[in-house]
């Protein structure tokens, strides 16, 4: 799943604010407005969100995919994995998802709930929704187009909400934050080294990059940074029960 990068506070997907980061690639970190205060939600509502996000997360690769007019950063190395591999996409968007968790362990990063759901629900996901797409007909430049656009802005409202729920970093954010915490490097340096690489590599094995992925790279971060703030959830604090206290006798 899964490169203007203003040096801004971010938050990852488990809420929690980094330092200057450059919100590019599937899952990026994002800037925060600080002043905005989380309301609070339980657990299901939170989870409602996240799932949400994740279906939509889907939806907008596969839109991007589909229009064939340059992918998101980590899908352009799933792209060219799958092409190499005979792979279906989000069976290497899985199988590239455990390899980067692999990488957690050295890092000492800990999944939540939401680290597990992003792999599963958006690898799964993703190949039936290129199965429908690609039932339309072959699509002119200024359909492709707008198509890239739509997966664009749909990434960033899915990226809200997914971050917002506040339930677990994605794969790639926690690779990014590991490293930021271990090698003490800006979160801009370690983001455009990263993706940078992650490109390279996965044009060089088949990916598609073109104006859609730069786009992408220039887009998600004002969009999410409009929409973070609408919709990040905090947990409902757990109401401490007040103690009884012991009947004294009154001095008749």
């Amino acid at each position: 799943m899964s490169p203007a990068n203003p040096p801004e506070p971010v938050a990852t997907t488990d809420g929690a604010p980094v330092v200057t980061g450059a919100p590019a690639g599937t899952g990026a970190p994002v800037p925060v407005a600080r002043a905005a205060v989380p309301r609070p939600a339980g657990v299901p509502r939170r989870g409602a969100q996240l799932f949400a996000g994740l279906v939509l997360y889907a939806v907008s690769i596969s839109l991007i995919v589909h229009a064939a007019l340059g992918s998101m950063p980590w899908d352009v190395l799933s792209q060219g994995v799958s092409r190499q591999l005979g792979w279906s996409f989000g069976t290497v968007t899985i199988a590239l998802s455990l390899v980067v968790l692999a990488c957690w362990i050295p890092l000492r990063q800990r999944p939540g709930f939401g680290t597990v759901a992003n792999v599963l629900v958006i690898g799964l996901l993703v190949d039936p929704f290129l199965a429908l797409l690609a039932r339309l007909p072959d699509l002119a430049w200024p359909a492709a187009a707008a198509m890239t656009v739509s997966g664009i802005v749909l990434n960033g409202l899915a990226t809200a909400l997914y971050i917002g729920a506040r339930m677990g970093p994605g794969p790639r954010d926690g690779l990014m934050t590991g490293l930021v915490a271990r090698t003490g490097r800006p979160v801009r340096v370690v983001r455009v080294v990263i993706e940078v690489v992650v490109v390279a590599l996965g044009w060089a094995l088949g990916g598609t990059v073109g104006w859609g992925t730069v786009g992408y790279a220039l887009a998600i971060g004002p969009i999410v940074h409009v929409l973070l703030p609408r919709f990040t959830l905090r947990a409902t604090p757990t109401p401490t029960p007040t103690p009884t206290p012991t009947p004294t006798s009154t001095p008749r």
